[in-house]
């Protein structure tokens, strides 16, 4: 199984839009992972988003990278501050990979609670539009399979 984390592109901040919706800058980058995404022809069950503006219009770009059987779904307890443990849960008994948009710290601490059974220390330093693969062995552990960012895929650099 493979769950595939991304933190939602960059956002305007309240003061520009109480809404958060994602910048110019943040719907680029998040074009351009997904152009690298949908070079690897990946099939999921359902990208589950929090339902915040940002987080879904970050899952609206990815949705056409991933062919996504459920499509996109808001889905609870993926804000930044919720507990993790019902989640984890959720994917552990979840049959097909899955996408997550969502925010910091909730992923980052999903992240460690997958990765080494417990929400701290934080391992993996996330990125807006950047995308975590995490893949569950035939032995169950957790193991970081590849993360790909805007940095690492900027064309002309």
């Amino acid at each position: 199984m493979r769950v595939y984390l991304i933190q939602h592109g960059l956002a305007k901040s309240k003061d520009e839009d109480a809404t958060r919706p994602l910048t110019e800058q943040g719907l680029a980058e998040s074009w351009n992972v997904a152009a690298f995404v949908t070079e690897l022809r990946l099939c999921v069950k359902a990208i589950w988003q929090s339902g915040k503006t940002r987080a879904a219009q970050t899952a609206e770009v990815f949705a056409g990278a991933f062919g996504a059987a459920e499509g996109v779904v808001r889905r609870g307890g993926l804000a930044p501050n919720d507990d993790v443990a019902p989640v984890a849960e959720a994917i552990e008994r979840a049959e097909g990979d899955l996408v997550l948009v969502g925010h910091m710290p909730f992923l980052s601490k999903l992240a460690a609670r997958l990765l080494l059974g417990k929400e701290s220390p934080e391992p993996i330093s996330f990125r807006n539009s950047g995308v975590v693969c995490l893949r569950r062995g035939d032995e169950g552990a957790w193991q970081v399979a590849w993360i790909a960012t805007p940095d690492l895929l900027a064309k002309g650099t």
